[in-house]
């Protein structure tokens, strides 16, 4: 009996899978349950209508990706802070610091979507990710400088 998965299930299928059980197991136990349903002409059709429709939602949601990947990759976060002598810095860098630089240059980026392990403690040049949806990651250079200090 064919049947189209409604919900994950361990050792069958993933959801919108279209699956051959025995007509018992899909009868009494995978369509009760509301796992599955039966797979006839109706059902088909909407389960390849559903696809579609998910493809151009995720056809979109790559192009919007895309479209802010380049417009991060633009951006240049540089940070002036103070360090000591062996270029350790005072303070640190953290997503949140990263995030209003974005926020300054007219990008909006939840800071839980910037993947900083731990706050950017030393000078130099950072290479941050930022995973956008649809699995796209964008690379940010993030620059710390230290701050000069001004001798009366």
């Amino acid at each position: 009996m064919d049947i189209i998965l409604k919900e994950n299930v361990d050792g069958l299928g993933i959801i919108g899978e279209q699956v051959s059980v025995k007509p018992g197991y899909a009868r009494n136990y995978l369509v009760p349950k509301g796992l599955a349903i039966v797979a006839d002409r109706a059902s088909v059709k909407e389960l390849e209508h559903q696809k579609r429709q998910l493809a151009r939602k995720l056809e979109k949601a790559t192009k919007d990706a895309e479209a802010i990947k380049a417009r991060i990759e633009k951006v240049a976060c540089e940070f002036t802070q103070r360090a000591g002598e062996e270029g350790k810095l005072f303070g640190s860098v953290t997503s949140m610091d990263i995030e209003t630089k974005l926020t300054d240059a007219g990008i909006e980026i939840d800071r839980k979507k910037i993947q900083l392990s731990e706050a950017i403690k030393t000078l130099g040049e950072h290479q941050v990710e930022v995973k956008l949806d649809a699995g796209v990651v964008a690379q940010i250079k993030v620059v710390v400088k230290p701050l000069e200090e001004q001798e009366a």
